[in-house]
């Protein structure tokens, strides 16, 4: 068994290098097809997080919300529930952030943050944990109605920005700005970087700690990975539909809560800027560990800097990282495939 494990770990490994080099030999080609001085694009796309303060500081700050994104992910496909509707809940959650400051723009910071957070993450345990009963009562396949109302939520969270909560003093498609007792502390000047990593980070251990060392964690893996031989050893398997989902949700709305009160500190249309699916690929790539999670979300923060980078100061655009980060979620989700078709004819 020992043989066993140490020889799927070493496949694993081998696969997410070979894909990481692949993305990277897809960068140098398309850096060499498309710029005109490959080599000054090369230094600026490799290096360029790591030349300032300021870059280096945007770089981590970007990976925030991407290692939220990541744990909820990895909550839920380690029940072997699939959340796709992590856009739409980092949206709600937003929103929900957002409206509990600008309706309460007198209310001190102490008491004004956790509830702000509160709501983002109640916001979005409610919209995922939706799909979650839907599998609990009616065997909804969550994957789907989770993509849908995910959807759905989007045009609704776009229509409030533009309407109820529109800045008529703006030229841009932003609701107020919150009030500045709600705003994160910075940590890392002149950057964006805010304190929340360091909590984020913290709460990557505790998710770790919650699946690997406590009977509910436990739990939760075994109908993950059997829910037949979870039910025959009496575990409530139903129960474990709903409570991933939940989870997954609340790390998703606290995504958007973090990203409102931390970075922008206003909702604007299309904020969540691709989160939920980049937390897809971050999850896959941390092989749904929670605390594997920080450096995905590091990596995938890294190719979008070095692209934002070198669009700067050479002569790439930015859907060179798009492309990268594509390349390597479509490897990834490969592997996780192949992995998921292996264990199942294993099972069987």
């Amino acid at each position: 068994m020992k043989i066993n494990r140490t020889s799927t770990t070493f496949v694993s490994l081998a696969g997410l290098g070979i894909t990481l080099l692949i993305a990277f030999i897809t960068m140098f080609i398309m850096i060499l097809i498309m710029s005109d001085t490959p080599k000054d694009t090369m230094y600026y796309f490799l290096a360029g997080p790591f030349t300032n303060k300021y870059y280096f500081g945007n770089m981590l700050n970007a990976a925030i919300p991407l290692m939220l994104t990541g744990l909820g992910i990895s909550f839920a496909f380690r029940a072997s529930m699939f959340n796709l509707g992590g856009e739409g809940q980092v949206y709600i959650g937003g929103l929900a952030a957002a409206s509990v400051c600008l309706a309460l723009p007198d209310l001190t910071g102490i008491i004004g943050i956790p509830l702000s957070l509160a709501a983002a993450i109640s916001a979005g345990a409610a919209v995922a944990g939706l799909s979650g009963y839907f599998k609990f009562k009616w065997r909804t396949d969550e994957l789907i109605s989770s993509f849908l109302i995910s959807n759905a939520l989007i045009f609704i969270v776009d229509n409030i920005i533009t309407g109820v909560l529109q800045d008529p003093e703006s030229s841009l498609l932003t609701s107020h700005k919150i009030a500045e007792q709600y705003w994160f502390l910075k940590i890392f000047p002149p950057s964006n970087l805010d304190i929340s990593i360091v909590f984020i980070v913290l709460l990557a251990f505790l998710a770790y700690f919650y699946l690997f060392k406590t009977h509910q964690g436990y739990e939760m893996r075994i109908c993950g990975l059997n829910s037949e031989f979870a039910r025959y050893g009496g575990l409530d398997v139903r129960k474990y539909f709903l409570l991933p989902m939940v989870l997954s949700g609340g790390f998703h709305g606290l995504a958007g809560g973090v990203t409102v009160m931390g970075t922008q500190h206003m909702l604007f249309k299309g904020f969540s800027g691709g989160m939920g699916w980049n937390g897809i690929a971050v999850a896959l790539i941390a092989k749904n560990n929670p605390i594997g999670v920080i450096p995905a979300a590091l990596f995938f923060a890294y190719l979008e800097a070095g692209a934002k980078s070198a669009m700067i100061n050479a002569d790439i655009t930015i859907e060179i990282a798009s492309v990268v980060q594509a390349v390597v979620f479509y490897l990834i989700t490969a592997q996780a495939i192949y992995s998921f078709v292996q264990r199942r004819r294993r099972t069987a």
